[in-house]
């Protein structure tokens, strides 16, 4: 099967160059998504006031909170789809991709009805002041209105990936960017209709992210080529894709529960801690999210040679995506603390709100490669088909550990900074662990083992 010019042969010759080809643009595309977000941010941090600001901010981790069980499954699309790649299956491709499209649209309208129905509910449970819960119900409702666009360009993204196209989707996210930063500043600006514009910026900015992906996927050849007449769900391909996306979006769901937590922990310090804790968290989002573009590698690159049968060439792909995460985690992180002062200003100016940023960048930030590392082991597990092993110890080594720091050692000392250090702590402990799981596994699969996580 000849490679397209947008795809990657993940399976031979030297990794270095290919592993930069595809994460590089994933990269890119991470933090232009996460611009979307900043975009809101700076807006109506500038020109609506920091309650808008915080309005905005409390949102972030109940939104985690309901779409990272629904986008897991866009993680097991995208196992399927590079195993069926790399064991040159095109039938069998063909019909995941367009189970999976199905899906992503199931999903999104279930999404849309939970959020408009149940998140106002759960804002109240999370202890948002009553300055603050008015604007979030309202963005929060515009927001998960587009829920089918956005979870179609996950999953459309997702099974690029998988065939090693990263470039396209960052054209289209570039596009849905510029559109997104000019619509928050005639709605918010122009028309004055705060958190609610920069809301309907969002999800307009989607919608058109999404029609391009489709768009490409129906010019495509081969077993990712989408046809209109083939949607359908296949039995198979979706017990498959909710096998392994299933416990990944449990993961994502417990781990935003402990978010949903600390945020709660934070609301009981006030509006300006809640403004200066998401400034950091925003500032934070793009380390994360240039760090996760080699948790994606690893799961692309080991999926595909697990589907060709390459077990040594598992251990490199793993290897070299550590490597690069530690190198980006360590260089962005320290680069975020030095200049927090300056980047934190961009979300507003007020001193009590900069210093409280600071002071969660001061513990997070410094650490932040350990999340990384932990993230690619995960990556390399799932792309190995371990798909239960990773969820149960990221959930009893980060989520349970912060849940019970929360409970004891928080309550001991109660301040900001103790309930951060939560972080670098559960990341330690958890990336150990996964590190000695991957090692034992691909153990077993080198000897021909059966693996049945």
């Amino acid at each position: 099967m000849k490679t397209k010019s947008y795809e990657i042969d993940m399976c031979n010759g030297d990794l270095f160059p290919k592993i930069l080809a595809f994460s590089i643009p994933l990269m890119l595309s991470s933090i232009l998504q996460l611009l979307f977000n900043a975009a809101d941010m700076v807006v109506v941090g500038r020109f609506a006031g920091s309650t808008a600001l915080a309005a905005v901010g409390a949102n972030a981790s109940l939104i985690n909170l309901l779409t990272n069980l629904f986008i897991g499954f866009s993680v097991g699309a995208n196992v399927m789809v590079a195993q069926s790649y790399g064991a040159k299956k095109q039938r069998e491709m063909s019909e995941t991709v367009h189970s999976a499209i199905v899906l992503s649209l199931i999903c999104g309208c279930v999404l849309l009805a939970l959020g408009i129905v149940a998140a106002p509910e759960i804002l109240i449970l999370m202890g948002t002041p009553e300055d603050v819960l008015g604007q979030a119900v309202l963005y929060i409702r515009i927001y998960f209105s587009g829920m089918p666009v956005i979870l179609l360009y996950n999953f459309g993204s997702s099974i690029l990936r998988a065939v090693g196209d990263t470039r396209r989707p960052l054209y289209y996210l570039l596009a849905a960017g510029v559109i997104n930063i000019i619509l928050n500043l005639l709605f918010v600006i122009g028309f004055g209709i705060g958190v609610a514009g920069v809301a309907l910026a969002t999800v307009i900015s989607q919608c058109v992210s999404a029609a391009l992906i489709v768009r490409c996927m129906m010019h495509m050849e081969g077993g990712c080529r989408l046809e209109i007449k083939k949607l359908g769900m296949k039995r198979d391909q979706v017990i498959q894709i909710i096998r392994i996306g299933l416990p990944a979006g449990l993961q994502g769901t417990v781990f935003s529960l402990s978010n949903v937590l600390i945020q709660s922990s934070v609301n009981a310090f006030g509006s300006v801690a809640m403004a200066g804790n998401t400034a950091a968290s925003n500032i934070e989002g793009f380390i994360y999210m240039a760090m996760n573009a080699y948790h994606q590698t690893a799961l692309s690159f080991c999926s595909q040679n697990l589907g060709a049968g390459n077990y040594k060439r598992i251990r490199k792909v793993l290897l070299e995506c550590l490597a690069m995460v530690t190198f980006v985690g360590l260089t962005m992180g320290w680069a975020a603390y030095l200049f927090g002062n300056q980047l934190l200003g961009i979300y507003s100016s007020d001193p009590k709100v900069i210093e409280i940023g600071l002071l969660r960048l001061s513990v997070i930030c410094t650490t932040y490669c350990l999340c990384g590392i932990m993230d690619v082991l995960v990556g390399g597990l799932r792309g190995i088909g371990s798909a239960v092993l990773p969820m149960v110890v990221s959930l009893l080594g980060a989520c349970g550990f912060r849940i019970l720091w929360i409970f004891t050692i928080f309550q001991w000392e109660h301040s900001l900074w103790m309930l951060y250090l939560s972080y670098p702590v559960s990341w330690l402990l958890t990336a150990v662990v996964h590190a000695g799981c991957f090692v034992f596994l691909i153990g077993r699969r080198n000897s021909n083992s059966v693996l049945n996580t």
